[in-house]
């Protein structure tokens, strides 16, 4: 039996409990998970936990993988410094 209060998302501290009842809810794909429980929306943005994710809604879903749609990425992709952002001469 697998652990309900198992973390999927880190980031956010999202359990898989959380994900389950999100798709319950209505959630047909990760933008649909992330408005109901904010994972993959963490430091990361969705690197670490959006396959965890997927994974999770063909199973509750009864999907193939190519059904269940990808996260819309949201910027900044990954991680800048201010520095990045203002230039060098900033």
């Amino acid at each position: 039996m697998i652990k309900q209060d198992i973390i999927i998302c880190r980031c956010e501290e999202i359990t898989l409990i959380e994900i389950i009842q999100a798709i319950k809810e209505g959630a047909k794909d990760i933008n649909g998970v992330k408005r109901r429980t904010r994972a993959g929306m963490g430091l990361c943005q969705g690197r670490t936990c959006e396959k965890l994710i997927r994974q999770i809604l063909q199973k509750e879903l009864k999907k193939f993988p190519e059904d269940i749609k990808i996260g819309t990425d949201r910027p900044p992709i990954k991680p800048v410094t201010f520095g990045e952002l203002g230039g060098k001469d900033h």
